[in-house]
């Protein structure tokens, strides 16, 4: 009985292992199945991470270059740190300009990349802003040049910070193109390698994957695409590459706290890089369309207040000062839904979109007008030459009117200018200056008083004080009574106009 009973358990034993053998086995084959599955379905949604950046940057790196900068900068006059002589820094500091007030010759370092064989160089502005001297630096090889070759400016666009250079030199150089910022090889994910002279270390190359796309930083025509690779300090204006070996962005800007690289770093597309660098090879400068509005996001709570607009969405107009759009008939008020067959969903995306239009182009626009569709067709005027005068800057104000009359510089009263004077009372003209010598001098008039009626009559302009002289002068009068308050106070004052 208990060898039968040990031979019973041993049975029951035994089976068990090979229920567990059998139900390991289907586990196993359920855990192939699935790693099979996954290993299949991986290259679908991920791209294989490169074995080596070596070949591409041996490819592109001859079109690589150092740029270095040099500007003569002025001594300084005012006060500066002191070395104790015979310090073991004062050799250091006076070999940096921190002594003596003689003008200095101050260097900067940079990156670019040459675009054509005969030359163009594309890097930022502010590598070159200001400089004096530009010189270029080839990558060492053969058929490179070997020595410094002096760059010519050609022009910058200081709304994308792009600057375009030219070189010349005996034989063709070595070139990259552009690729396309907005397709394959440009996607979030894709591996990216910039190239440039971090930190004036000399020709570097980081990698990294785009981190993400259509980024906007503080100008109007942004578009950045955002990359994890190394960019520091003399990476600027180098160029990023796909895998491909098309330039999709110039290294531009870093996000860092402590002014070296973190992973954040941002390259301007060359979605918007080639159309400046073609205008500034063409014209020596950027010619942007302008449709010359001032326009508004349409938010979401403004929707159900307006008739014929189901979502939020286009560029409402708020102003429209005399220029291509009032020309057309656009109207404050009005929703710009496409621009050139473009559907528009925000200012950002009008603005660039009529940026890159050419200037004179017959463009038709769609606006949403009081719950009704309206079609109008507006010709682009040029932004650069247009802007500035239909629309100040911010709080800038246009210069007030002045004259020089009577022995006194006047000038028109603004909110800006009383307050800087400390003026209080009623509007008029400013005496901003009194001639040395004049009847108003020795009558005690002094720069700060307000002249507030001439001729018994209240004046506010240049143009009101001049038709106080001259009815004066018709009349036969000899003089001219002023009213002039000085700190409030009210006094007369007459001056003769002969």
């Amino acid at each position: 009985m208990n060898t039968s009973r040990q031979k019973g358990a041993v049975a029951v034993t035994a089976t068990q292992d090979e229920t567990a053998k059998v139900r390991s086995s289907w586990m196993l084959a359920g855990l192939i199945a699935v790693g099979l599955a996954v290993a299949s379905a991986v290259p679908v949604f991920a791209q294989d991470r490169p074995e080596t950046f070596a070949d591409l940057a041996e490819q592109v790196s001859p079109s690589v270059v150092n740029i270095t900068t040099s500007t003569v900068v002025a001594g300084r006059t005012g006060p500066q740190g002191v070395v104790p002589e015979g310090s073991p820094f004062e050799d250091f500091f006076n070999d940096f300009g921190g002594g003596g007030d003689q003008p200095r010759r101050s260097s900067a370092l940079g990156s670019g990349f040459v675009i054509s064989a005969d030359g163009f160089i594309v890097t930022n502005n502010h590598v070159i802003e200001g400089a004096d001297e530009i010189e270029i630096e080839f990558f060492p090889g053969e058929g490179q040049p070997s020595e410094l070759l002096p760059a010519e400016l050609i022009g910058t666009d200081p709304n994308t910070d792009i600057a375009l250079l030219k070189v010349e030199y005996d034989t063709p150089l070595q070139f990259v193109e552009f690729g396309d910022s907005d397709g394959e090889g440009a996607r979030v994910g894709d591996w990216v390698m910039a190239m440039g002279n971090p930190l004036g270390q000399g020709f570097s190359v980081s990698a990294g994957i785009v981190s993400a796309r259509n980024r906007s930083l503080q100008g109007t025509y942004d578009d950045y695409i955002q990359t994890d690779a190394a960019i520091n300090r003399g990476n600027s204006g180098g160029p990023l590459f796909n895998m491909d070996g098309d330039v999709i962005g110039v290294n531009t800007a870093i996000l860092s706290p402590n002014g070296g690289s973190i992973g954040i770093g941002f390259a301007m597309s060359s979605a918007v890089v080639t159309n400046v660098v073609d205008q500034l090879e063409e014209f020596g400068e950027t010619r942007r369309g302008w449709l010359g509005v001032r326009i508004q996001d349409v938010t979401v709570d403004m929707v159900d207040a307006i008739d014929g607009l189901a979502e939020a969405r286009g560029a409402m107009v708020t102003d429209v000062p005399p220029g291509p759009a009032e020309d057309a008939g656009l109207e404050a008020g009005d929703i710009i839904l496409t621009f050139d067959g473009v559907e528009i969903e925000d200012t950002r995306e009008l603005v660039q979109i009529v940026g890159n239009s050419p200037v004179g182009k017959d463009v038709p626009v769609e606006v949403l007008r009081a719950g009704d569709m309206i079609d109008v067709t507006v010709t682009l005027g040029r932004r650069e030459t247009a802007e500035a005068a239909a629309f100040p800057e911010d709080g800038a104000e246009a210069e007030p009117e002045t004259t020089n009359m009577l022995g006194m510089t006047l000038s028109e009263l603004t909110p800006e200018m009383a307050e800087a004077m400390g003026i209080t009372g009623d509007a008029g003209l400013v005496i901003v200056e009194v001639e040395e010598g004049s009847e108003a001098a020795e009558k005690g008039l002094v720069s700060g008083d307000l002249i507030t009626e001439a001729g018994q009559q209240k004046i506010a302009t240049i143009a009101d004080f001049e038709a106080r002289v001259e009815e004066a002068q018709e009349g036969g009068r000899k003089s001219l009574l002023l009213l002039v308050r000085r700190d409030g106070a009210p006094r007369f004052v007459a001056l003769g106009l002969e």
